[in-house]
């Protein structure tokens, strides 16, 4: 372990080590561009100079790519040093810009930062600026190139990191250039990470450009709900519309990046068609005259059929805390069913999962980049869980065999980004010595007993779960010993439904009464139900999502619901006349217009009250009360404990 000294602070860390890194662990920042902990080591910028007083290395250096050595005496504010990184960040800016207090990057910019710490306030250089031709880079991404400092950040990322290739870097010495041989829209499904890793806004988010200024936005630590992964998100909102959503480091679950559809598939979040107000028989009303409703129509549905021709519906979209409040309602209801999936197929490879997992075997995304063969089982791994996509090609590039089995030809578009070898069965994988290799198969439409084949293999598994909360609501449906609504239906055992965010294809609700509904989207139950409650989307209730591995993560409430303040761009609408109509009322009200969106636990818990059950205080009780301290900014804990009770 290398002991050093830091601005007279001793310091002692992991071999290996940089310097940069080393005086960041004890809370002393020297400035950088190219360095990011994710990616390999550049030294471009320069920035990151220090002086070496003493010990193996002497004089000025840079500390990114300088590892820590015993007796190193680091000085970061040597007043040499302190000059180099002057002029460093002088001639970074010759060619720039320099527009930063209007630019949209504004309080999201390290340069605008570095600048100022530096100490360069005042130009020197009065020749003409260099210029550049910005690209067309698609929708999600906006170029900027001659904010450029060429700090190699982005194609380190894209093409090392990602294994993208259609982005790159050409041209020579003060012409240097990061972009495509033609604009177009950039192929990797990661490419929105550009935005985050440029330190200097040459890529921004096209989506929100322009809208509002990082000290404005609302942000909280969030989970995204577009695959059962789990990545750590921040959604940014303003005046109730979610302008960006950018990724949140976790090494547990996504390391520092997320993908494109986590970054850019919001629209629906900001939906102006969004369901947002009670109704009852099509009339909008109050929420507690809904609930009223709802209660006194299940009271008198089960007073009439018997509380087993009634299924209360959820689904993997449900929170941790809905599920748990789902069986709660269920017995209030005088023991009505209780589905958690509307299709067989997903509810037995969800439960199976849940059953056949546990802290041994289950593989987490650290273990994937290790691991010494992959087997993808009859999977589009791009298409599923896009950012394992990211840990097969570490595990790749380490000398890891992979391989796709079973699988059906994979879309050109899904191509992963790393070489594969197509078998016919699990016999044709090297299964020998099975601890370091995995297995990552898809739990929806998995026969339960090629998933026990599986598991007994040796190998570490990964089950992708049919939506973000699949795990959970696998978990649940064993053990309330739940069918499926399909099979509830077929056998005619199901006559009425209460649903809560569950999508129920309009075909399964032709010979059933649905009593009452919520959600947050329009559907077939929601244009069906009599009664509708409107319920509040992930970035705008807190709860808990279980991922495919057994990790509960909090998320937390990013803005409150309701229309956004400024109305969306007419292209949004299906005509201007409508776009005017949905605008929010210009008048003076103490309640959010389109504010009525309550979180589906607290639907139920009202329901619960109102059909003679017990209050909720708190939907995390019993077992899952130990998930109640859970940091939403921490790593998440596994519930296999949990769950067996130890």
């Amino acid at each position: 372990m290398p002991k050093l000294i830091i601005d007279d602070i001793p310091v002692e860390v992991a071999p290996g080590t940089s310097v940069l890194e080393a005086a960041r662990s004890v809370g002393i920042t020297i400035p950088h561009f190219c360095y990011h902990p994710a990616l390999a080591i550049a030294a471009a910028c320069r920035l990151c100079a220090v002086k070496l007083l003493d010990g193996p290395v002497k004089g000025i250096q840079m500390s990114c790519a300088l590892p820590a050595q015993d007796g190193m005496v680091v000085s970061t504010t040597d007043p040499e040093a302190l000059k180099m990184r002057a002029l460093v960040i002088e001639w970074l800016m010759l060619n720039h810009p320099h527009d930063c207090p209007v630019c949209d990057e504004g309080g999201e910019c390290l340069l605008q930062d570095f600048t100022i710490a530096g100490g360069h306030s005042r130009r020197r250089y009065q020749g003409k600026k260099r210029t550049f031709q910005n690209q067309y880079l698609g929708e999600g991404i906006h170029h900027e190139m001659n904010r450029c400092i060429e700090c190699y950040r982005c194609v380190r990322f894209y093409q090392d990191y990602a294994g993208g290739t259609d982005f790159g870097v050409t041209g020579s010495a003060g012409r240097v250039y990061f972009g495509r041989f033609q604009e177009g829209q950039l192929e990797s499904p990661f490419s929105g990470n550009l935005v985050d890793i440029c330190p200097t806004g040459v890529f921004t988010d096209k989506t929100g450009r322009f809208r509002a200024r990082y000290w404005d936005y609302q942000f909280a630590p969030s989970v995204c709900q577009h695959c059962s992964v789990g990545c750590n998100t921040s959604p940014q909102n303003f005046q109730r519309e979610t302008i960006k959503i950018v990724g949140r480091r976790n090494d547990q679950v996504n390391g520092w990046f997320i993908c494109d559809r986590a970054r850019f598939d919001k629209g629906y979040l900001n939906d102006p068609q969004r369901p947002r107000e009670p109704r009852l028989d099509g009339a909008t009303c109050g929420y507690d005259v809904a609930v009223d409703a709802a209660a006194k129509s299940i009271a008198e549905f089960v007073r009439k059929n018997g509380a087993d021709s009634l299924a209360v519906v959820g689904s993997p979209r449900l929170s941790l805390e809905a599920m748990i409040l789902l069986a709660r309602l269920a017995r209030a209801a005088g023991g009505a069913r209780i589905c958690y999936f509307g299709d067989a197929a997903q509810q037995q490879g969800s439960v199976a999962a849940a059953r056949l997992l546990h802290e041994e075997n289950s593989a987490h995304i650290r273990e994937i980049e290790q691991a010494q063969w992959v087997a993808l089982h009859a999977l589009d791994l791009i298409e599923e869980a896009p950012m394992l996509a990211l840990a097969v090609r570490k595990a790749f590039l380490a000398g890891a065999q992979i391989f796709l089995v079973d699988g059906n030809p994979i879309p050109e578009r899904n191509t992963p980004p790393f070489k594969y070898a197509a078998v016919e069965s699990l016999d044709d994988v090297p299964f020998e010595g099975g601890g370091k290799g995995i297995v990552i198969c898809g739990a929806g439409r998995k026969d339960p007993e090629l998933l026990a084949h599986i598991a007994s293999s040796g190998a570490k598994l990964v089950i992708l779960q049919p939506g973000a909360n699949g795990f959970a609501a696998g978990l649940l449906a064993q053990e309330h010993a739940t069918s499926p609504l399909t099979e509830l239906v077929a056998a005619r055992q199901v006559r009425g439904v209460v649903c809560f965010e569950a999508d129920v294809p309009e075909g399964l609700l032709s010979g059933l009464e649905v009593l009452a509904s919520a959600d947050w989207r329009r559907g077939p139950v929601e244009a069906k139900s009599p009664i509708f409650l409107p319920t509040t989307t992930w970035v705008e209730s807190d709860g808990t999502a279980i991922n495919y591995e057994g990790r509960a993560q909090r998320f937390q409430r990013s803005r409150v619901a309701g229309l956004p303040l400024k109305g969306l761009d007419p292209k949004y609408y299906g005509s201007a006349t409508e776009a005017v109509t949905l605008h929010p009322p210009r008048v003076h009200r103490k309640d959010i217009p389109g504010g009525a969106e309550r979180d589906a636990w607290q639907v139920m818990a009202q329901l619960i009250v109102r059909l003679g059950g017990e209050p909720v205080v708190e939907p995390l009780a019993g077992k899952w009360s130990a998930l109640r301290s859970l940091d939403p900014e921490g790593e998440g804990v596994r519930i296999f404990d949990i769950v067996s009770g130890e």
